[in-house]
């Protein structure tokens, strides 16, 4: 219907021949219309024809009337490689079909920054940062934008025809910029066209992946102004054209050197020689935009971060102009707390919450589980989720949980893969041990914590926020001194007097303080808790408490975590070391096996060796929601409005909600280049259909090289092994490896990047589930929404390394202290280090 070439293959082009009528009816329609534009393009026409109308142009620059419409998702990926190829490469871009998805390295392999923020005159106040260009100019750049060069605009799918397609793709974005208010506002949004020549179908691809794709603009239903409720009234336009580096300054009117300003001779929008070249022939976009809600953007490159960053940009100007909203970048996760139960739960009465009950689940949740006559229930959306009563016993040795239903004792088995909620919205889940043959008992809270992480820059650990410690964690065996001087030292904490270790008046935190250690009645987190300093307990037993070595508290755990009731006393006996060279040596073990630690690996040392520190034997990590990773859009409300669906706030506190913009986050995985160390990224880099950026093509003589390098193939994890095994053996034509970024100058490329989905949206049972306990602990009706305001506002920076005469931007540890005065000078200077 475009007037270009077809494109078909040999199979189905008898259905082409008798559809062919249609078709050309169906273009001589739309060469009568060649001169409509559909609405939001309309919208954009008339405001460069207000804007420029002031020039003494012959004609104002019209936007494209024939391109190819990218209605749905996927179709921009698949014209991005030619039809039945795996290779496309022009001056400008290099793409690859590889087995894990696509690769498409720009001639650019990151941002230009320094000086490439253009913003035309004659709209908005020009920030001192940026560089003031003439209205002319963007005029004159406009007009060489729709005219890009013939092999610029040929569609990669057709190009190894004898008669490939030249023309403009164009795709439509529905980005979001106000977060809904539940029960008040529904969330707000804004309009983006992006054009982009044919060449560079790619970059459509990449911020679909991303935004989404928001339909056909020539159909009524994706008419932005025909949603009143979700429309902000702001419009945005994006033409990329990389052809415009190189233009002349004189072509572009600027004025001469004698003419200009000073801010135009201190920002280069003059010319001495009347060769000079725009901008110094360096990549750079130019904005122009007024207070009427429509900006344009012209893009002089094709590195994909441009088209993410100008999507940013543009719903930023949306925020501030719609007001009482605002764009951050920011990255969040919601977290819970977990707890290592050991091989029990149920003993401790602090399980037994009060006010909950299963059968007030049943009668406001009840459509969605299939309720069992036992006295449990079943997730119907995932069977996996079992709901089960308050007072409950879970034994891990037995795998049985049980409880008490009508004075009958009611039995299910404990399985793995499955999460037990109760009524109060706790879950508790039975785990095997990532470096033992061990399972425990895994609790998790009802309620996490929101914390957002907002201003920070580009490598200052927005996606890090949202990444399980499990990744920093390593296991190795638990080592002792002089085992039977350990022991009795332990024995001598068993045999303690706990009933008067609290102060007068704290008495009843503890149900039954004659509850020794070992007892049945006191679980491994109760014993934790017993070994803890408090401010409840007496000075003197806070100071028995300081005494013990870490060492030998480990050792309480690991006996509490595996001590049996039929031992009685003779604890003792389970425990060994081995004899070597007739001395014991100092390697734990249990009944003859070997006992597993958990250690955290802390940064290097000057050896540039790990630093490693032992943690409890309890420790679990911490679970994650990612809420945000780059692109939020926020609002703050009175706490009043969110007082149905939210934890009760103080009346006078206002909250901010926030809302991730993005479907899929553009990762930088810096730690991927170490075999095995960043497990997210090698699992999500195994699987099919990935957009990366910046790695090296391996052919199949390079990934039988790296396959048959079992010193470095073996590192990595089973997933990446999986990928790379079954690459080498299917014969794939390319690969990806997670280690392996491109060669730019003779070195590794520092901003490897691939297209992650987000976690939420690959593992909906996660989200569901906690959706589904916050819901349960704060008994809100299905009809009502969940809301998480912002609970946790975190500040960081990136830790730049030392370069030649430049001393580290960040000097601070991890955690450090600062009082108000100087966090709040910190905060004005904004110390966040610089981006890479």
């Amino acid at each position: 219907s475009s007037g270009q070439p077809t494109c078909v293959p040999e199979d189905a082009a008898r259905f082409l021949d008798i559809s062919g009528d249609l078709l050309r009816s169906y273009r001589e329609k739309n060469r009568l219309l060649t001169d409509y534009h559909c609405w939001v393009d309309q919208r954009i026409q008339d405001f460069l024809n207000h804007y420029l109308g002031d020039l003494s142009l012959d004609k104002v620059p019209s936007l494209p009337t024939q391109s190819f419409i990218l209605d749905r998702h996927g179709v921009a990926r698949e014209l991005s490689l030619p039809m039945g190829e795996d290779v496309f490469r022009s001056d400008i871009i290099s793409s690859y079909r590889v087995k894990n998805g696509v690769l498409h390295n720009p001639a650019s392999d990151r941002r230009t920054t320094e000086g490439s923020f253009h913003i035309t005159e004659g709209g908005l106040p020009i920030p001192g940062d940026k560089k003031a260009v003439p209205k002319i100019a963007f005029a004159r750049m406009l007009v060489h934008a729709l005219k890009p060069p013939k092999e610029l605009l040929t569609i990669p799918f057709t190009a190894n025809l004898p008669d490939p397609a030249h023309m403009f793709v164009s795709l439509l974005l529905r980005p979001v910029v106000c977060p809904a208010i539940p029960g008040k506002e529904a969330e707000k949004s804004m309009e983006i066209h992006f054009f982009a020549p044919g060449n560079l179908v790619s970059n459509l691809d990449f911020v679909e992946s991303i935004f989404g794709n928001g339909g056909n603009p020539y159909l009524a239903e994706f008419d932005a102004a025909l949603d009143v409720d979700h429309w902000t009234g702001h419009t945005g336009c994006v033409i990329l054209a990389p052809h415009l580096v190189g233009l002349p300054k004189k072509a572009l009117g600027l004025p001469c050197w004698d003419d200009a300003s000073e801010r135009q001779r201190a920002e280069g929008m003059c010319w001495k020689d009347e060769n000079e070249i725009y901008n110094n022939g360096q990549a750079f976009k130019i904005t122009a935009r007024d207070e009427s809600g429509v900006i344009v953007t012209l893009l002089a490159d094709n590195y994909f971060g441009y088209c993410k960053k100008e999507v940013k940009t543009q719903i930023s100007y949306a925020a501030n102009l719609y007001g009482l909203t605002e764009e951050e970048h920011a990255g969040g996760a919601l977290a819970f707390p977990r707890r290592n139960h050991g091989e029990e739960y149920g003993v401790d009465s602090r399980t037994h919450k009060p006010g909950y009950s299963f059968d007030e689940i049943i009668e406001r949740y009840g459509e969605l589980m299939e309720v069992k006559p036992e006295g449990y229930a079943i997730d119907k959306a995932f069977p996996q989720v079992v709901y089960v009563p308050q007072k409950v016993r879970m034994d891990l040795n037995a795998q049985t949980i049980t409880w008490t239903k009508e004075g009958e004792l009611q039995t299910i088995r404990l399985q793995p893969e499955k999460t037990y909620m109760q009524p109060n919205g706790y879950k508790i889940e039975m785990k095997k041990h990532p470096g033992a043959p061990s399972w425990r008992l895994v609790g998790t809270n009802p309620e996490g914590t929101f914390c957002h992480k907002p201003s920070t820059v580009s490598g200052g650990g927005k996606s890090e926020i949202s990444k399980s410690l499990n990744d920093a964690v390593i296991y190795r065996s638990l080592f002792v001194d002089d085992l039977h001087k350990d022991l009795d030292q332990v024995q001598a904490i068993f045999d303690m007097d706990y009933t008067t270790r609290f102060k007068p008046g704290f008495e009843k935190e503890d149900r039954d303080p004659t509850r020794q250690p070992l007892s049945p009645e006191r679980s491994l987190g109760s014993v934790i808790k017993l070994l803890t300093p408090s401010s409840t307990y007496t000075d003197e037993f806070n100071q028995w408490l300081d005494s013990i070595s870490p060492r030998i508290l480990a050792l309480v755990f690991i006996i509490k975590r595996f001590y049996r009731p039929e031992w009685g006393d003779n604890w003792r006996d389970h425990l060994s070391v081995d004899r070597v060279d007739g001395a014991p040596a100092h390697e734990l073990k249990l009944d003859d096996r070997h006992i597993v630690a958990s250690y955290l690996r802390v940064g290097f040392d000057r050896d540039n060796k790990w630093r490693t520190f032992k943690l409890r034997q309890d420790y679990i990590a911490t679970e994650k929601i990612q809420m945000e990773d780059d692109i939020t859009a926020s609002v703050v409300v009175p706490s009043s409005c969110i007082a149905d669906c939210a934890p009760m706030h103080a009346e006078d506190y206002s909250v901010k909600l926030t809302h991730n913009c993005e479907y899929r986050l553009f990762q930088r995985p810096d730690d991927a280049i170490i075999p095995g160390f960043d497990k997210q990224t090698e699992r999500d880099m195994s699987q099919q259909d990935n957009f990366f950026a910046n790695y090296e093509p391996l052919d199949h003589d390079k990934v039988r090289e790296l396959v048959e390098d079992v010193h470095t193939f073996y590192q990595f994890t089973q997933p990446i092994q999986d990928m790379l095994k079954s690459a080498y053996e299917e014969g794939s034509s390319y690969v990806v490896s997670s280690a392996h970024p491109r060669m730019v100058d003779g070195k590794p490329s520092k901003n490897p990047r691939y297209l992650q989905t987000r976690p939420d949206l690959v593992n909906p049972v996660r989200k569901h589930v906690a959706e589904m306990s916050t819901r349960f602990h704060r008994k809100l009706p299905l009809e009502q929404q969940v809301c998480h305001p912002v609970d946790a506002v975190l500040t960081g920076r990136r830790n730049n390394p030392p370069e030649p005469g430049i001393r580290p931007l960040a000097v601070y540890n991890p955690i450090h202290y600062q009082e108000l005065p100087e966090l709040f000078m910190d905060f004005l200077c904004s110390l966040t280090g610089k981006s890479p």
